[in-house]
């Protein structure tokens, strides 16, 4: 079973054989389990997985080799060593890198090279972008946002600090709400760049301090209340 908390899903693999009992009649197991639990419930086989982790294979493996120019073998090493993406193979120390079967140091060093030009290249398209959208620098400022973010900021008619110190978490987060016994995903703006409800409401709260609609005293926690020692008793 994998479990995803910020999605309130679980993912359940069975074996192929057994994959009508985990359902249930009429996929009645499933659906009892989820009004339970509250989360959605998906199950699968482990054919399905299977496919489904070596099609994500393929797609890493295609990603490399559109993005840092190189033939198929060194895309399908990367991506069977674990790295996926593109910002990971750039930022993690060489000698990971020159450790790959096949690799050595030069290698290392050419690939990621090749791993920051290209980020570079995305993030100069991406300000140009935000730019183009209205998106004032300052929110450049606000610590855990990226260029990518402040685009889709802009798409969403966010465009200065107090427009965003105007948003509630569930607006970036998004939120789930049961509907007819089921639990329904309502996207939020940040949707798909992996942020916790922890993460946007805290770039939230960055946004108001700057916006200077909270203090730093206001975001600083209660301080912490000392239990009273215990009365004396008339026996001692």
């Amino acid at each position: 079973m994998v479990l995803d908390e910020e999605r309130e899903r679980i993912e359940v693999v069975v074996p192929d054989q057994q994959l009508s009992l985990a359902i249930g009649r009429r996929g009645q197991n499933v659906r009892l389990a989820s009004q339970l639990t509250g989360w959605d419930i998906d199950i699968l086989t482990e054919q399905e997985e299977s496919e489904r982790r070596q099609a994500e294979f393929e797609n890493r493996t295609r990603m490399f080799i559109d993005t840092l120019n190189v033939d198929e073998v060194i895309g399908q090493l990367l991506a069977s060593e674990g790295f996926n993406s593109v910002e990971e193979l750039a930022m993690v120390d060489a000698k990971e890198v020159a450790g790959i079967e096949g690799f050595d140091e030069d290698t290392a060093n050419e690939l990621q090279t090749r791993a920051r030009e290209y980020l570079a290249k995305i993030e100069g398209e991406l300000d140009a972008k935000r730019q183009e959208l209205g998106v004032d620098d300052a929110l450049r400022e606000i610590d855990g946002v990226t260029t990518a973010m402040l685009v889709r900021f802009g798409e969403n008619g966010i465009k200065t600090v107090e427009d965003l110190a105007g948003c509630a978490t569930d607006d970036l987060a998004g939120w789930t709400e049961r509907k007819d016994g089921e639990n329904v995903r309502q996207a939020g703006i940040l949707d798909g760049f992996e942020l916790s409800r922890e993460e946007a409401e805290a770039i939230i709260m960055q946004a108001r301090l700057k916006a200077g609609w909270v203090t730093e005293a206001d975001l600083a926690p209660p301080p912490a209340v000392e239990a009273e020692a215990p009365a004396p008793s008339a026996h001692a």
